[in-house]
């Protein structure tokens, strides 16, 4: 018998909200993702691992993880 795991990370977008870079410093629309790491047995997903949330910016594409909370404060639009 013999067994098919492995993690699996699917990247959902949440929304774009304008706000100031902190890495250019630009006013620009700021994507905000959240990346979920699953353990799959057999290709379903069955356990979460980890969720991270992340900000990106659109004029310079800088990117940087942002807290589950500020994540769910943001106004998205």
């Amino acid at each position: 018998m013999f067994f098919i795991f492995g993690l699996r990370t699917k990247v959902d977008r949440s929304g774009v909200v304008q706000q100031v870079c902190r890495n250019c410093g630009n006013h620009a629309a700021q994507v905000i993702t959240r990346r979920s790491t699953r353990f799959t047995l057999f290709f379903v997903p069955l356990i979460p691992i980890r969720t991270r949330y992340a900000k990106q910016c659109t004029f310079c594409g800088a990117q940087y993880d942002i807290a589950k909370a500020e994540a769910e404060r943001l106004p998205v639009g």
